[in-house]
């Protein structure tokens, strides 16, 4: 799902024409990728370091530098996290990059494609997408643009759990930084060419989900114009308040040697701001490590005046959500890189469904019901799981693999689409959907359309280098542009592409995107199963995993 840019920097930039830039009292050298006509900036910061006092708080927006020239050839390094390549990563990480057509004059306002990285909430970094071909696509089909992706703060840094974080205020971090970012380019993306009053958010995953949860109760109105999301909603997130992961905070001091003595002592963060970044990386890592679930730090519950004040399908009931345009759409087999392949009996599937939905926000026995209808409605025939479309091939695997694939991405993936598309388009949002169903050769057959698997097509660099592969991502980078600009999919511009009619309560239809049969299709796969996973949203608050034994 992730890519490298450093390398086809160096081969297609001239040092010798690096573009330049002034914003406020700063010059920013950027790089020149020549071969493209494009200017890159890299590495700016858009907030003051999270570190010392700083740490464990609301980002210090930064919008301008005080430095007379700053080196803006390269990225920044990645937050925090998971990896074997510990100096590509640190906790001054807060950085924005903008890939722009070349020679722009400070006037052009060209409309801004804003890009949120998934990975989990846990891991990921800017640098690791590469904007150029959008931007490359969009000035060849007469509606350039400009790109730009940003890092922000991830697992417990990012995401703060346990009950002193809810006490001090110290939740959904990097949602902050997140705001953060989009505020500096409200600051200053006019300096590069781009006009702040048209900037379409979009992400994947972790990054969707983000972006969909800012649509709750925070200024996205005031700092975007429209989204795509692609494989998330905000109740793709597990919504439960910060006090149910104790264990995972209790784990991240645990692991900060000069904190470790008071990891459950309930009064951590100061001694935490103290630590040295060695120290917390440690911490970070044991956090990860031993995280009883897939996914220990997510965003959480933050109360009436937060970003997530309440579980999301409540806020969706009463209307509460920003009125944006948007895309939606999922892949094919969104559950299966997320489900286990042992442990899979109708008793072991029960069991985890109830410990995911728990501490139920329903009567017990209602959760109970629900997961003894589940089982119903998801027999345990490979003919009918995930990946679908594939007859009674297991692959290898037990049959109900396929089964629990096909639970796990209904319930976190394709009904919460189903749900968020349907709640806008009826409130009169201007909507699109999609569902990715392109075959991948080049992965494991088991896992199908498999999540972020059309996050490549996007980047236009898909592993299948087939005609069908490169046409359909080429027709979906012209698709996305076409919204970014007009805030239509149809703008009669690039390739010729079928027509992506508008999602609305009397034409539930979403696009097919496959290199072979681009084509409507009505939103109705499923409707049995999702129609009851939606019929109670409060039983299903929603989780990305589900826990298996």
């Amino acid at each position: 799902m992730m890519f490298k840019i450093s390398s086809l920097l160096a081969l297609l930039s001239l040092v010798y024409a690096a573009p330049q830039i002034k914003v406020g009292k700063t010059t920013l050298v950027g790089r020149d990728i020549t071969g493209l006509k494009q200017d890159f900036f890299g590495g700016i910061p858009f907030a003051e370091p999270p570190l010392g006092n700083l740490r464990l708080k609301p980002p210090v927006l930064k919008p301008h530098l005080d430095v007379e020239t700053f080196d803006a050839s390269n990225f920044g390094k990645g937050c925090l996290q998971a990896g074997n390549v510990p100096m590509a990563f640190s906790e001054d990480c807060l950085t924005i990059n903008v890939f722009r057509p070349s020679g722009l004059k400070s006037n052009a306002k060209l409309p801004v494609l804003f890009w949120t990285y998934g990975g989990g909430f846990d891991a990921g970094m800017s640098s690791l997408y590469n904007g150029s071909t959008i931007v490359a696509q969009s000035v060849a089909r007469g509606t350039p643009l400009i790109y730009v992706n940003f890092n922000y703060r991830l697992g417990p840094l990012g995401f703060p759990q346990g009950q002193e974080a809810d006490n001090r205020g110290a939740l959904n971090l990097a949602l902050k930084d997140q705001i953060a970012a989009l505020e500096w380019v409200q600051k200053n993306i006019c300096e590069f060419g781009g006009d702040k009053k048209k900037v379409t958010v979009f992400g994947e995953s972790a990054g969707a989900i983000m972006t969909a949860v800012l649509f709750l109760n925070s200024p996205i109105e005031k700092l975007a114009r429209a989204a795509i999301f692609e494989s998330g909603s905000a109740a793709t997130a597990l919504e439960f308040k910060a006090a149910r992961r104790e264990v995972d905070w209790q784990n991240f001091v645990a692991g900060v040697p000069s904190c470790a003595s008071l990891s459950l002592s309930g009064n951590t963060f100061d001694c935490l701001k103290r630590a040295n970044s060695t120290e917390v990386h440690s911490g970070v890592i044991n956090a990860l490590t031993k995280a009883p679930e897939a996914f220990g730090f997510d965003p959480t519950i933050d109360g009436p005046d937060g970003l997530f004040p309440d579980i999301a399908s409540r806020l969706l009931k009463r209307g509460h959500f920003a009125r944006l345009p948007f895309i939606a759409g999922t892949n094919l087999d969104e559950g299966t890189i997320f489900t286990a392949t042992t442990n899979l009996s109708s008793a072991d599937i029960r069991a985890s469904i109830i410990e995911s939905y728990s501490p139920p926000l329903v009567d017990p026995a209602v959760l109970q019901q629900s997961a003894d209808k589940l089982l119903q409605l998801y027999p345990d025939d490979p003919a009918v799981g995930s990946p679908f479309n594939t007859g009674t091939q297991t692959f290898g695997l037990p049959s109900s693999f396929k089964r629990g694939a096909a639970l796990m991405g209904d319930l976190s993936f394709q009904s919460q689409r189903r749900s968020w598309i349907q709640t806008a388009s009826r409130a009169g949002v201007k909507t699109f959907g999609y569902l990715f169903t392109q075959p991948q050769p080049n992965d494991n057959p088991a896992i199908g359309v498999s999540h972020s698997s059309e996050v490549l097509f996007v980047y236009g660099a898909p592993k299948d280098t087939s005609a069908s592969a490169m046409h359909l991502s080429s027709i979906m980078i012209d698709y996305w542009v076409s919204f970014a600009t007009s805030l239509d999919p149809n703008d009669g511009r690039g390739n010729a592409r079928p027509h992506w009619a508008q999602y609305t309560p009397e034409n539930e239809v979403l696009l097919q995107l496959n290199g072979d049969n681009t084509t409507l299709i009505p939103d109705d796969y499923r409707k049995k199963q999702i129609d009851f996973i939606n019929s109670d949203p409060t039983v299903f608050h929603h989780r990305r995993s589900l826990r298996m034994p």
